[in-house]
């Protein structure tokens, strides 16, 4: 866990892993891991085996989530086109949840042969018995000309070493091998691998700093936020997309994508001067 000086919080200086550079891992806790009987290897595969033919056989089709006033069922439904066909083709109710407080669809597996587009749901339940957990559900839509049979099952449960509650604001996004999720009562998110369900804790500055936003943007980096909002303190970890540390330090540094925006409201703010952090160190010649 690092340590965050006043001089850090007040004159932005950093610490930069430059050109992929890792600092070593922190502690590895086990996930506590549970699911049903169906996985096959597509859905549990990395993303990074999408096809070129991802986006061919559902682009004309979209999934809209609603939550309910309680925050304990998520129902979902798939509309839009075929090839011969357009309306709402299906739809269904993930849950119970303790709450649901964060939902991020995976990247898409594509079968062009069975016309078969796989992807998961995730969904942080904050509230649960269990304390805080992760539900991962598989998502399968088979296209034809006319029809778009779809169905959704839970694929896995993992628990996270993460402070939650009814209350809780959960932070959650993700690259496409890692998962990278925080809640506002904890002074570390976590790191959870896409193709295992492995969680490590990431993140953490002494004194501890709660997280407030995790953010990335469309090449795979993740920026884990965490901050005070009444005393100013804060400080940030940049994550490359092979789930690496690239760079921490003090300030409340976010990331921002091409499709939604970054709600000011929700983030800590800071007088850090990101100028102060400018400096370039040459590669070496192996490299």
């Amino acid at each position: 866990m690092r340590t965050i000086r006043n001089r850090w919080l007040l004159g932005g200086s950093v610490f930069l892993l430059l050109f992929g550079v890792a600092l070593p891992v922190h502690g590895q806790d086990t996930a506590a891991v549970t699911g049903t009987s169906e996985a096959t290897t597509a859905a549990s595969a990395s993303p990074q085996a999408v096809t070129t033919a991802s986006g061919i056989l559902d682009a004309t089709l979209f999934t809209t989530y609603m939550v309910d006033p309680l925050d304990q069922h998520v129902s979902w439904i798939v509309c839009g086109s075929t090839a011969s066909s357009s309306g709402c083709y299906g739809s269904g109710t993930l849950g119970p949840f303790g709450r649901a407080s964060a939902l991020l669809e995976g990247n898409p597996l594509v079968n062009s042969i069975t016309r078969t587009v796989t992807r998961q749901i995730f969904v942080v339940d904050t509230a649960s018995a269990s304390g805080v957990v992760l539900y991962v559900y598989k998502k399968t839509d088979v296209v034809s000309s006319t029809f778009d049979t779809v169905t959704v099952t839970l694929f896995r449960t993992v628990a996270l070493p993460l402070t939650g509650g009814i209350n809780t604001l959960c932070s959650m996004a993700a690259n496409n091998g890692f998962l990278f999720i925080g809640t506002d009562q904890s002074p570390q998110a976590v790191r959870v691998q896409k193709s295992n369900f492995a969680v490590t804790k990431v993140g953490g500055f002494s004194p501890p700093i709660n997280v407030t936003a995790i953010t990335a943007d469309q090449y795979g980096y993740v920026t884990v936020t965490q901050g005070l909002f009444n005393s100013g303190q804060s400080g940030f970890s940049v994550f490359g997309p092979n789930g690496a540390l690239q760079e921490d330090g003090g300030g409340a540094d976010v990331m921002l994508n091409t499709i939604t925006a970054v709600s000011t409201n929700t983030l800590p703010k800071s007088s850090v001067n990101p100028a102060q952090r400018l400096r370039v160190t040459p590669k070496a010649a192996s490299q």
